[in-house]
C-alpha cells in the first residue's frame, strides 16, 4: 500500500557516456506517487571527464587516480545540487534525501564485483542533506546483476500514467536498457546492449566530438554488414535475462580501418538492432516503445529502431515525462525507498533470488 509521508528528494545521475551530471528533484512516497519538480544537466568540465574516462574499466585504485577523481565529481555533484535547489527555490534543509548514484567505473556481476565511485559522506557534508548512494553493491552481493535498477521508477511512472500495456521503455544512456510493463506484478528489465557510449567515443576519438549530433555522421556513413555481424554474434544476445553489461563489455578492434562516418553507421545500427533483439527475450511484443536518455535525440536511431520492432517508438517527452531526466528522477525515488527499506531490484529485474534493498546512507551532520 503506498505511504502516507511523502518526501522530497533530489537524484544525482551521471552516466557511462561521461557527458555530465543530472540533478532531479521529486516528491514521491516510494510506492505510486510521484511529483516531479525540477531538472538540471550539467555537462563535465573537459579535465574532469578526461579524468573519469582515464578510470573506466578500473578495479582498484593503485596509483590514487581514482580517489582524485572522485573527490572532483563529489564537488561537482555538490555545486548540481546547489543549482537545482536554488532554481527551485528550496533550502537543503527542506530536502529529505540525495540519491546519490556515482560515476561507474567496472561492472562485473558474474564476479560479484561493480564499483561506482563518489564520496557520499562528503557529499552529504557540502550539501547540508543527507544522502544514500551505493545502490548497486547489495544486489551484486545477494547474486543479482546489480542492474538495471530504474525499473521499478519505469513502472511506477507508466502505472500512474495509465498507459496501454504491455509497454516497453527504452533507456538509451551509455548503455541501453529496457523495462517490459505488463502490469503491476509483471515486470521484466535488463540491459539490451550498447547505448550511446560506444558511438560517443568513436567520434570523439576520430572526429574530436563529443557525441554524433541527431545522427548526421552515421547517416554520412555506410553500415559495414560483417563488422555488424561480427558485434552482434557475442554471446551477450542469446543469453536469457535478467542480464546486465559494462560499457566496454565490446572488442572494438573489429572496426579498425574503417571510416569516421562508417563507423559511426555501424556502431548505431549496432546500438540499433541489439535493442530490437531485446524483443526475442520479451513475453510478447510491447504495444509501444517509448525511449528516455540521450539516444532519443538522435532521428536515426529512433527512426531505425521503429523499423526494426514494428511498433510505434516514441521520445517518453511525448507522455510529459522529461527524458533528460528520467534517471536521475529513478534515483531521488530509489533513495526514498532505500529510506523505507522497500526492494530496489526484483528478480524479473536484475535476477537477485528474491526482492532487495540497499543503498548506504550518509547522515550530513
Amino acid at each position: 500500500m503506498p505511504g502516507d509521508k511523502v518526501y522530497t528528494a533530489v537524484g544525482l545521475m551521471s552516466g557511462t557516456s561521461l557527458d555530465g551530471i543530472d540533478a532531479a528533484l521529486i516528491r514521491t512516497d516510494g510506492h505510486g506517487f510521484i511529483e516531479r519538480l525540477g531538472f538540471v544537466g550539467i555537462p563535465y568540465d573537459d579535465e574532469l571527464r578526461g579524468r573519469l574516462r582515464a578510470c573506466l574499466g578500473r578495479r582498484e585504485d593503485m596509483d590514487g587516480a581514482v580517489a582524485i577523481a572522485a573527490g572532483e565529481m563529489t564537488r561537482a555533484h555538490a555545486g548540481a545540487v546547489d543549482w537545482l535547489l536554488s532554481k527551485a527555490g528550496l533550502a537543503p534543509r527542506e530536502i529529505d534525501i540525495i540519491g546519490f548514484h556515482g560515476q561507474t567505473l567496472h561492472h562485473d556481476p558474474a564476479n560479484r564485483f561493480t564499483w561506482q565511485i563518489g564520496n557520499g559522506a562528503m557529499l552529504a557534508r557540502l550539501s547540508g542533506i543527507d544522502v544514500i548512494n551505493d545502490f548497486r553493491s547489495a544486489d551484486v552481493a545477494a547474486g543479482g546483476q546489480g542492474a538495471p535498477l530504474i525499473p521499478l521508477y519505469h513502472r511506477a511512472l507508466a502505472m500512474q500514467a495509465g498507459l496501454e500495456l504491455p509497454v516497453a521503455i527504452l533507456n538509451l544512456g551509455g548503455v541501453g536498457n529496457v523495462t517490459y510493463i505488463a502490469g503491476d506484478d509483471h515486470m521484466v528489465g535488463f540491459d539490451t546492449g550498447p547505448g550511446n557510449a560506444l558511438i560517443d567515443d568513436w567520434v570523439n576519438r576520430h572526429m574530436n566530438r563529443d557525441y554524433d549530433d541527431n545522427g548526421m555522421i552515421a547517416r554520412q556513413g555506410g553500415v559495414n554488414e560483417a563488422v555488424l555481424q561480427k558485434l552482434l554474434a557475442h554471446p551477450y544476445f542469446d543469453a536469457k535475462p535478467p542480464k546486465s553489461l559494462d560499457r566496454d563489455a565490446w572488442d572494438l578492434s573489429v572496426l579498425d580501418g574503417l571510416s569516421a562516418a562508417d563507423g559511426a553507421a555501424t556502431l548505431t545500427a549496432f546500438t540499433v538492432q541489439a535493442a530490437a533483439r531485446a524483443l526475442q527475450h520479451l513475453p510478447q511484443a510491447p504495444r509501444a516503445w517509448y525511449v528516455t536518455g540521450g539516444g532519443r535525440h538522435n532521428g536515426f536511431i529512433m527512426e531505425s529502431l521503429q523499423r526494426r520492432v514494428n511498433a510505434p517508438v516514441q521520445s517518453v517527452d511525448t507522455l510529459q515525462w522529461d527524458g533528460d531526466a528520467m534517471e536521475a528522477e529513478g534515483f531521488a525515488y530509489l533513495a526514498v525507498r532505500s529510506l523505507l527499506g522497500l526492494p530496489l531490484s526484483l528478480p524479473g529485474t536484475t535476477g537477485v533470488p528474491a526482492p532487495q534493498t540497499g543503498g548506504k546512507r550518509h547522515a550530513h551532520k
